[in-house]
């Protein structure tokens, strides 16, 4: 039994290591005659072999296919010849209607030896970019013209100063570009550059003490256009008034309304309406009502809410019949006063101890104001009776 026990052992580690020596040999013709037998070891497990070499081609079955965007890119780039010029690549820009193939297009020609964009292929591309909503490719254009990344022109600086004033985090950046215009010959602003500005000026004129803040830079761009010699039209000028009657500066509003003539501008109704509200405000009623019939004789209709504020200063002041009449005017003209215009006017009329004419003012304006819903007229009306109980 010991000498079986042996054998056993001995055979079993001999077929151990023979297998682990297998393991990290392959099978050729050089291998003993053992390995190459038909009698093969119980249980031997093949080592595995290395797959055949395969083509390079075959390797991805479904290579990627180019997409559109990517075939129009080549297509384009292969239209543009050796030598292209700032012209060729304006024309390739604006024949597209995808402002990223656009982007693409015009980042790939400015890599190109020999080439360097110029003023009109940085418009169109601000201008694509904008309309495309791609507002950061814009933002990173305007930054590259800036630091001069082509020859400056007013259209393309105009351009800039428009999208800056649009968007509310580079409102600065529009003065910044606005001053760089100021300092090259090429370049210097024009009416539609101070255009842009006050118009941006005067959104920010939403408070009265925030009105004060801008209204030093009105004053400033103002002095800058008259020295640089650009003539303004009356929409400038208005908004120049606006600005003045916003902040209640109403003499220099009126020294701006009287100016218009030597521009060779007429008053409409929007600069009649912005000084008559701003007199009123400022509590010089007198003088803003009779801008308001100064413009009403010349056959213009003041705005509803500078309508309102003459009816509501006129009331406070006791001038009620010169109030209703504006009232009256008003409706007239297809433009209904708010509760509050009407609650000050008859109302005032009540604390004046003139309740009946405040019950037949009201049945009037009811008849006359096809706007007037049962809602506003029995508040009005409860508001009548309240002030004129017993």
């Amino acid at each position: 039994m010991g000498r079986m026990s042996l054998h056993c052992s001995l055979t079993c580690t001999l077929r151990i290591t023979i297998f682990s020596s297998l393991s990290y040999r392959s099978v050729s013709s050089s291998a003993p005659d053992f390995f190459t037998s038909h009698q093969q070891p119980e249980n031997l497990i093949p080592p595995p072999s290395l797959p055949p070499p395969q083509d390079p081609t075959t390797l991805n079955p479904n290579p990627r296919s180019r997409t559109p965007l990517e075939k129009q890119f080549e297509t384009w780039v292969e239209k543009l010849k050796p030598g292209f010029t700032p012209s060729d690549v304006n024309e390739a820009l604006r024949a597209q209607s995808d402002p990223d193939l656009a982007i693409d297009i015009f980042r790939w020609t400015a890599q190109q030896r020999g080439y360097k964009h110029n003023h009109v292929t940085y418009l169109t591309m601000i201008q694509m970019s904008i309309s495309g909503r791609r507002y950061r490719h814009a933002e990173t254009l305007v930054e590259e013209v800036i630091a001069g990344a082509c020859p400056p022109s007013v259209p393309l600086y105009n351009s800039m100063i428009k999208f800056c004033c649009g968007r509310k985090f580079l409102f600065n950046r529009a003065f910044d570009v606005y001053k760089k215009m100021l300092k090259t010959d090429e370049t210097k602003p024009s009416l539609e550059t101070y255009t842009l500005l006050f118009n941006s000026l005067l959104r920010r004129f939403n408070k009265l003490h925030v009105c004060y803040v801008y209204l030093h830079g009105v004053r400033s761009l103002t002095k800058q256009m008259k020295a640089s010699g650009v003539i303004p039209d009356t929409f400038v000028l208005n908004m120049i008034i606006k600005a003045f009657s916003k902040c209640l500066e109403v003499d220099e509003a009126m020294r701006v309304f009287r100016e218009m003539g030597l521009y060779g501008c007429e008053p409409n109704a929007y600069t009649y309406s912005y000084i008559t509200k701003g007199l009123c405000e400022k509590g010089r009623v007198n003088q803003g009502l009779g801008f308001y019939k100064e413009m009403r004789e010349k056959g213009l209709v003041p705005k509803g809410s500078t309508y309102m504020i003459l009816i509501c200063s006129l009331a406070m002041g006791r001038r009620f019949e010169e109030a209703t009449d504006v009232v009256f005017d008003m409706l007239s003209n297809s433009i209904g006063p708010d509760l509050l215009t009407y609650k000050t006017l008859l109302e005032g009329l009540c604390r004046d101890r003139r309740g009946d004419d405040a019950f037949e003012l009201l049945e009037g304006l009811k008849k006359k104001d096809k706007m007037m819903n049962e809602k506003t007229y029995k508040t009005l009306l409860n508001g009548l009776h309240f002030l004129t109980r017993d």
